[in-house]
């Protein structure tokens, strides 16, 4: 039985967890899957054993697909699990810790690039 959707073109509307999750690899552990400059960026992200990331110069949201750990941001420290929504402003030191095995989360970044703190002397 066909369904109603066999007829419709592929397009940004969807994209697949399955497909999007089948691009990365323990050498990219990330693939952009739609970009807006200064506006939006929607990424996959599923590091391999440890979360090497650092600060970023955009305001972001992680929407955790799969897996389990703890989120550092700042001096704050959360667990995490699938659906669970986590917030970082730009500049925020940030990582995912003790994360299990398959461990993988949605980025949006969004608005437009911030200006880096300034230094205290």
């Amino acid at each position: 039985m066909m369904s109603a959707t066999d007829d419709l073109p592929a397009s940004d509307v969807r994209v697949p967890f399955a497909d999007a999750f089948a691009r990365l690899s323990a050498k990219a552990p990330f693939h952009v899957f739609f970009e807006r400059p200064d506006e939006i960026s929607v990424e996959l992200y599923a590091p391999v054993g440890f979360d090497g990331q650092s600060p970023h110069d955009r305001d972001e949201l992680y929407i955790i697909a799969s897996g389990t750990g703890i989120f550092s941001r700042g001096k704050e420290r959360v667990p995490f699990g699938p659906g669970d929504l986590l917030y970082v402003p730009a500049y925020e030191p940030h990582r995912f810790e003790e994360f299990t095995e398959g461990f993988s989360t949605w980025v949006i970044f969004y608005g437009p690039v911030r200006p880096a703190p300034e230094l205290a002397p």
